[in-house]
């Protein structure tokens, strides 16, 4: 059905560009973005994310890369991968998903399709995103266009994953288009796709992916605040316990990210607006937030013990600011809430990580990195693991 169709990519970060590059093998893409600056740099086949090789912007793959929307006119299917982050109160921003929904009804033809991509709450695409398309357009949802939802599984700095392993969710808004959509990205994902039977279904598997990883990660940060209170190591207590072969073997750490530190709020956003005020949600992201300062905290402590006290003006070095290993994205960190607590007890702090933009991080966080991890530290933090501080 598609072998003849253009497909218009509307977000060129960590999802849209990998697909941009994934569905360029088979069809013809156009790849859109508002920053101009990062269209110009995958002109010339680079990307700043790290997550695609120059080796893999190959020339005879027909894809264009443009800021221009009317470079998407000739588009027949549309997808939208741009953030979906939270405010500053912690609600859903949607600001970007419904100006890209604007953009792209503004073009909508007869016959198109709109797929969304970016993770949003159960009942998102169709309540707010296909009003947009529709007063943009000035044509009749599922008898003009139509819409479906197929969340991205892309896995920041995993090398190892690429989109095509890793099964894709779809749906669709008829029956007819959910299955011509699954057929679609059937077509280039080897590890096969999964057809939900609704647009919200599919939202809400999206939802829950995440905010189970991070009730997870927060049971296992409650347990190292626990323990470290008994004086007991946590890393030591769960050596023991997964030698049983039921036990999950998550880990504490820092809970960043545009995936496990954002999505579960639009979950819960949505549950308090059918009338439920979620608990267990909640409550993990309550604990997850407060990690960075407790180890900010720690090392204060383990500096206070080393140095009786006296800890003004020691220097410390942080290796990592990333929100994950191997990945240069700096999106919600809370290596930041680290470093500002260290900061605030008149410690020196440098921080070192090769992979991120510097220049990001200076405009962002207003921070300066380090070029080098050379000097003399009192105490050295990998807050990341990367492989190259191995």
């Amino acid at each position: 059905m598609f072998k003849d169709y253009k497909i218009g990519i509307i977000g060129l970060g960590y999802v849209g560009l990998p697909l941009s590059i994934a569905f360029a093998e088979k069809y013809q893409v156009v790849g859109y973005d508002i920053n101009t600056e990062r269209v110009s740099e995958l002109n010339i086949q680079f990307d700043k994310t790290k997550e695609i090789d120059a080796v893999q912007f190959d020339t005879k793959i027909p894809i264009q890369f443009t800021s221009e929307l009317n470079d998407l006119q000739s588009c027949k299917i549309y997808i939208i991968t741009v953030p979906t982050p939270i405010s500053n109160n912690k609600e859903p921003d949607l600001s970007f998903l419904i100006n890209a929904s604007k953009a792209i009804g503004s073009i909508l033809k007869k016959g198109d399709i709109v797929i969304y991509e970016s993770t949003v709450y159960p009942g998102c695409t169709e309540e707010k995103c296909v009003p947009e398309l529709e007063t943009s357009s000035g044509l009749i949802f599922n008898q003009d266009f139509f819409v479906g939802y197929s969340p991205e599984r892309i896995n920041p700095g995993d090398k190892t994953r690429p989109i095509q392993s890793i099964v894709k969710v779809t749906s669709g808004s008829t029956i007819e288009i959910s299955r011509a959509i699954d057929n679609l990205y059937k077509s280039i994902i080897t590890a096969g796709t999964y057809l939900a039977p609704s647009i919200k279904v599919a939202e809400a598997s999206k939802s829950i992916e995440n905010a189970q990883r991070d009730v997870n990660i927060s049971f296992m940060n409650e347990l190292a605040l626990i323990f470290d209170k008994m004086n007991i190591d946590i890393d030591e207590v769960l050596e023991a316990a997964k030698t049983k072969w039921n036990f999950l073997p998550f880990k504490p750490g820092l809970v960043g990210g545009h995936c496990i530190g954002v999505d579960p709020h639009y979950l819960a956003y949505k549950a308090m607006q059918v009338g439920y005020t979620p608990k267990v949600i909640l409550s993990g992201r309550e604990v997850n937030e407060q990690m960075g300062v407790w180890m900010g905290e720690k090392i204060i402590a383990n500096l206070a013990k080393q140095f009786s006290g006296n800890i003004k003006g020691k220097r410390v070095l942080i290796l990592g600011f990333s929100f994950k290993e191997n990945c240069s994205d700096i999106r919600n960190t809370k290596v930041i809430d680290v470093y500002n607590t260290l900061i605030s007890s008149g410690l020196e702090v440098k921080i070192y990580d090769p992979l991120v933009d510097s220049e990001l991080v200076k405009n962002v966080f207003n921070l300066e990195l380090t070029n080098s991890i050379e000097g003399n530290f009192d105490y050295i933090f990998k807050a990341v693991m990367h492989t190259v501080f191995e």
